[in-house]
């Protein structure tokens, strides 16, 4: 199994590495106290799963200085282990607190804090240095400090040696009389297009119906908004995969969501699939599956 472990002080960007290890398929536990970490893996690895990433924290208190031994132990049983050290400056992570206005882990009251039994946040950033530092040689140290949070995700990548998860690009046609679908990333109209309902012998047909895209095939303008359509995607979509992104939701809506839309996307689907992971959903259609079904004969 390969193991990755990220731990160092609150507010460097644990959240964000364990976040993009989720992303790139790894089997993801947060803040996991440190006496559980050998059995967790050891159960996670008889599931049959071979890829972890486990967040570490102070919260585990003394017991992080077992960590170096454990650690050590998972590598005696065969496994990859990787370990993260993320670390950033004291006004760096004052500002980043400030910012989200949370609660740093170590501020509970304890006996030796201030005098009010509570620790103010850079006591707690101090105390929680003092803890993680038996810990800060065991892996890769990344400063995050002056890091955009996608520069982190890039390096976090290059440590560990993953892959970047294929985007997933969605396809959707609807029907504007049902309103734009809330998921939509990039909305294109198809209601400036001929539209086959006032062709009787088609009007009971969809796009996915040979006569309906033979029709639509025909016809200069929709093969032109095909194309203008997929060139402004292959344009910009190295654009979205660099933001990190999972899923690229593109919709195409006419009136009723039967003819155009649905031949639009089965064209630019059909065009995306010899490069991209594509699904294709039309919401019409599967309202009007759901009618049929219920109609008696």
């Amino acid at each position: 199994m390969r193991v990755v472990l990220v731990t160092g002080i609150s507010g460097s960007g644990k959240s964000v590495a364990i976040k993009v290890l989720e992303d790139d398929g790894f089997y993801c536990i947060d803040n996991l106290p440190v006496r559980f970490l050998q059995e967790v893996i050891g159960s996670l690895a008889q599931a049959g799963h071979d890829r972890v990433a486990v967040s570490i924290d102070a919260r585990s208190g003394a017991s992080v200085a077992d960590l170096r031994s454990m650690l050590a132990g998972l590598v005696h049983r065969g496994h990859d282990v990787k370990v993260l050290f993320l670390n950033a400056r004291n006004e760096t992570l004052v500002q980043r607190y400030s910012e989200t206005r949370r609660r740093h882990p170590l501020t509970a009251r304890e006996p030796q804090a201030s005098h009010d039994g509570s620790r103010t946040l850079l006591e707690s950033i101090e105390r929680e240095r003092e803890l993680m530092s038996s810990i800060e040689d065991l892996g890769v140290s990344i400063d995050t400090s002056d890091l955009h949070p996608n520069v982190l995700r890039k390096w976090v990548r290059d440590v560990v040696g993953a892959q970047r998860a294929p985007l997933t690009l969605l396809f959707e046609s609807f029907a504007y009389k049902h309103g734009v679908p809330l998921d939509a990333d990039l909305v294109f109209d198809a209601r400036c297009l001929p539209n086959p309902y006032y062709t009787s012998e088609l009007r009971p047909l969809t796009g996915q119906d040979e006569p309906v895209a033979a029709f639509l095939r025909g016809i200069p303008s929709v093969q032109r908004f095909v194309d203008h359509v997929g060139n402004f995607l292959h344009t910009w979509l190295p654009s979205y995969i660099q933001e990190n992104r999972s899923y690229l939701t593109l919709a195409i809506g006419c009136t009723g969501g039967q003819h155009r839309s649905v031949y639009c996307v089965e064209e630019l689907a059909q065009r995306f699939r010899r490069t991209e992971h594509v699904l294709v959903r039309h919401r019409s259609l599967s309202q009007r599956t759901k009618v049929d079904q219920a109609r008696p004969g």
